[in-house]
């Protein structure tokens, strides 16, 4: 064998020693970086501008007294019965942000912006902004929640890890608010798991936003709604000042309430869609399909009311 022959083959040996040595530092430079604290390795990017689509009964704008199909305590049905939606009146009430269990619900529309950090550019977290609120971090980089002692504010303090290719999101630390905006409350110990999913449909890209409230004090069961979101690509979220203004000139010391039992709007809901007038009492059971044997006649009533409603909508939208 000649000397080139041999500086050949120890020549490729080498080059593929040093290969494979170069394979193995960078696969314990990249476990490394993925064990590193802080880095929030992103599933799917849910960065974007979004618009509520508006479906399912995402606008929350009830009846008085349009409060089936929530799991509520009693506390939280006899709460919603005194509650006078005139206190919205108050130059302290005016300007009052939703809380996070209640924004992922009303009619507005969504921006979503990562949070990076600026040494490594690792996602570390998102942003959230709804339309008339305020912004909301959402925080990736394994931090821990605030004691219970700790100040609350309108969305609370959210955390968040991937679950494959969902979002999996802890809310804690929020206001007391409310579920709907009729009255029934939510307390300032709940807490929110929340599941955000980006996904495709016939070209268009939507979030679909799952929001599961726990709450002791007003909730029997846990309370379950989603949302659908919708790309919006040249959505503009404009400034919403807000300055509270004298609307109503209410007696000095009076706060706008009824008091237990007298709330003579409270079973309009009932009577308008010929239900039994007590069902707004009936809390979690409302919400699952064996109560209808319960309502028996009043259902099938129900049923008539609710086609001849669809269809007078239908007409009125010709």
């Amino acid at each position: 064998m000649n000397c080139g022959t041999l500086t050949g083959r120890y020549s490729r040996e080498i080059r593929a020693a040093g290969s494979t040595r170069n394979r193995i530092a960078a696969r314990a430079v990249l476990a490394l970086v993925l064990a590193a604290p802080g880095a929030a390795l992103a599933q799917m990017d849910l960065a974007g501008e979004w618009r509520n689509t508006g479906q399912q009964d995402v606008r929350d704008n009830p009846h008085i007294g349009e409060i089936v199909g929530l799991p509520l305590s009693e506390e939280s049905i006899h709460r919603a019965e005194t509650y006078d939606q005139s206190i919205l009146s108050f130059p302290e009430w005016q300007c009052r942000p939703h809380s996070a269990a209640y924004v992922k619900r009303d009619p507005s529309n969504l921006r979503v912006s990562r949070i990076t950090d600026p040494a490594n550019r690792n996602l570390i977290g998102y942003e959230m902004e709804w339309y008339r609120n305020v912004t909301v971090p959402i925080y990736m980089d394994g931090r821990s929640h605030p004691p219970e002692t700790a100040p609350h504010s309108w969305l609370g303090f959210s955390t968040a890890t991937w679950e494959g290719e969902k979002l999996r999101i802890t809310t804690t630390h929020m206001k007391e608010n409310w579920y709907r905006r009729n009255g029934p409350p939510q307390s300032d110990m709940s807490m929110l798991t929340e599941y955000v999913m980006r996904r495709q449909f016939r070209g268009r890209d939507y979030l679909t936003w799952v929001i599961i409230a726990y709450d002791d004090h007003y909730l029997t069961e846990p309370l379950i709604r989603s949302t659908e979101y919708q790309d919006a690509l040249n959505q503009q979220m404009t400034v919403y000042p807000c300055t509270p203004v004298t609307e109503v000139v209410w007696p000095e010391g009076y706060v706008p309430h009824f008091l237990p039992g007298q709330n003579e709007h409270f079973t309009g809901f009932a009577e308008a869609y010929g239900l039994p007038p007590d069902i707004m009492y009936d809390g979690a059971q409302t919400m699952y399909p064996e109560y209808r044997l319960k309502l028996g006649d009043y259902a099938k009533s129900t049923s008539r009311t609710m086609e001849a409603s669809s269809a007078e909508y239908a007409r009125s939208r010709r």
